[in-house]
């Protein structure tokens, strides 16, 4: 039972529902945390979402496609990262469903979150772009591998520039709510809030790490292959700490950590591939990508844009108080699922 290599189809699903329930819990738990470190060090939900939370509620998802990538299977890996973009635009729209004062793009709208869905979609074009490039490496790794990390570092110095001296603000109304720092006196130590946030990382990290071979073993024994059991099960099981998170923070009324969450951890989800490209050690993992990986590039483009239409736009009330750019999120993700299968 202990060795991957000796798994069945059963094995293989206790496993992979084994890491999934640690992911859901530990990505729950790291949300609060996050959400104090916001306030104690004063960078802000909008930038503890996209860099902090984003970070560690993709650890496991990172993890996975990585050693996925080592091992040879670079359609996982690949199909991990950007199914995951995908099905976490999804979530932003249930969380949307959730908060029933107003749209969630209304009430979260800000220049942070503005950037970082730009930071995005510039980030998934280059991916889109790579295949298309000549299938050159250097030392096995495809030059837009370090762009697209360069790209990442100074796009969040770009969203920490506007969160702290923006050039304009979003209209203000009494759906809006905006980033108010809590009581820190009633916090825990920064120490202890950090080793905590490190803790919590690190258990995401297993829990992905042994999530792959029960994947692998899925899509042999099921016949479903990688690219599938990518988007649809390892993507959502390694993005249900943004589902979680996303919700109770709407509940807890920090819009802006949940918006800046979902659109900060895409942000960083990019970077799965380049990380996978520098463990795929059989040329580049951007020319092993499937027609399916790059449908899913394309879909996430266009959720994305979608998305940064309705932060711009900011309709107050939609059809039953989600907005028609979070219906047109669900109706296309749901779309793109079925169309899997055809």
């Amino acid at each position: 039972m202990l060795d991957p290599a000796t798994w069945g189809l059963t094995q293989a699903l206790i496993a992979f529902g084994l890491c999934a329930a640690v992911i859901a819990a530990a990505g729950t738990r790291i949300t609060r945390v996050v959400d104090q470190l916001a306030d104690r060090t004063g960078i802000g939900e909008a930038a503890a979402g996209a860099v902090l939370l984003g970070a560690a509620t993709s650890l496991g998802g990172s993890v996975l496609s990585v050693t996925a990538a080592w091992n040879n299977h670079p359609e996982l890996a690949v199909s991990n990262a950007l199914g995951g973009i995908a099905v976490q635009t999804f979530f932003l729209a249930v969380a949307d469903m959730v908060y029933r004062r107003a749209n969630l793009e209304h009430a979260a709208a800000s220049v942070p979150n503005l950037m970082q869905n730009g930071l995005l979609i510039c980030l998934l074009a280059v991916i889109m772009l790579a295949p298309m490039l000549p299938d050159v490496t250097v030392l096995g790794v495809h030059p837009v591998t370090p762009v697209l990390f360069g790209f990442y570092i100074y796009g969040i110095y770009l969203v920490r520039l506007t969160s702290e001296s923006p050039m304009w603000r979003p209209f203000q109304t009494r759906e809006t709510r905006e980033d108010v720092p809590d009581d820190t006196t009633a916090m825990p130590s920064m120490a202890r809030l950090w080793g905590e946030f490190l803790t919590l990382m690190a258990i995401l990290g297993v829990a992905g790490w042994t999530l792959e071979p029960s994947a692998t073993t899925i899509a042999k024994e099921t016949g479903l292959g990688l690219t599938a059991v990518g988007v649809l099960l390892t993507a959502i099981s390694t993005s249900i700490p943004e589902l979680v998170t996303s919700v109770a923070a709407v509940r807890r009324g920090a819009l802006t950590l949940a918006v800046g969450g979902i659109i900060g951890g895409n942000a960083f989800d990019t970077l799965f591939t380049a990380a996978s490209d520098i463990a795929y050690r059989k040329g580049s993992i951007y020319h092993a990508m499937s027609e399916d990986s790059r449908f899913w590039v394309a879909l996430t483009l266009l959720m994305s844009g979608i998305l940064v239409m309705g932060l711009i736009r900011r309709e107050r009330e939609g059809i039953g108080r989600i907005g028609a750019e979070s219906m047109a999120i669900l109706v296309l993700y749901i779309a793109g699922v079925l169309l899997m299968f055809y």
